[in-house]
């Protein structure tokens, strides 16, 4: 079972990888990455009090899995976005791979996320405001991308209190 010290920290070159699809043959080692996701999300939330959602690259394994628990746990399995929406809005992003550091950035307001579930099964989902924020990051990670690569200017940057 992966733990807090397992998480990767900024800096860590495997946080700048780009993920790769994961294999429908690979559907059984799933269970055992979202339970290694599942319970790092946790110690994180117990010890910085956030941490809604978690990309599989975050603990080392390179596929493109997201695992986000806010009222029930959802699995997402090459997830592609779409219907990004024009209307953009700021706020102050935060990152389980650097949980001091906040990082102002713009996001769409809205998306579609289309993927597919633990049984293979594809679904859509149209997100909007924090969700799609949220999904944005988590996105990005997939891709080799951090929030402080999307930082508004230099002065983006603040220590959480």
């Amino acid at each position: 079972m992966k733990t807090l010290n397992d998480l990767l920290l900024l800096g860590d070159p495997r946080l700048y990888e780009t993920c790769e699809a994961v294999l429908k043959t690979e559907l059984p080692l799933v269970k055992n990455w979202v339970a290694d996701m599942d319970n790092v999300m946790k110690e994180i939330r117990l010890k910085y009090n956030f941490g809604r959602a978690i990309a599989a690259p975050q603990l080392g394994i390179m596929k493109r899995l997201i695992y986000m628990n806010i009222d029930r746990p959802v699995i997402f399995i090459n997830p592609q976005l779409s219907g990004l929406s024009d209307e953009l809005f700021e706020l102050w992003d935060d990152c389980m791979s650097f949980p001091n550091l906040l990082v102002k950035v713009k996001r769409h307001q809205s998306l579609t996320i289309n993927y597919l579930d633990e049984n293979w099964e594809p679904h859509d989902w149209k997100m909007e405001g924090a969700l799609s924020e949220l999904l944005q990051h988590e996105y990005d990670h997939l891709n080799g991308i951090l929030c402080t690569m999307r930082a508004i200017d230099e002065r983006s940057f603040r220590w959480r209190s």
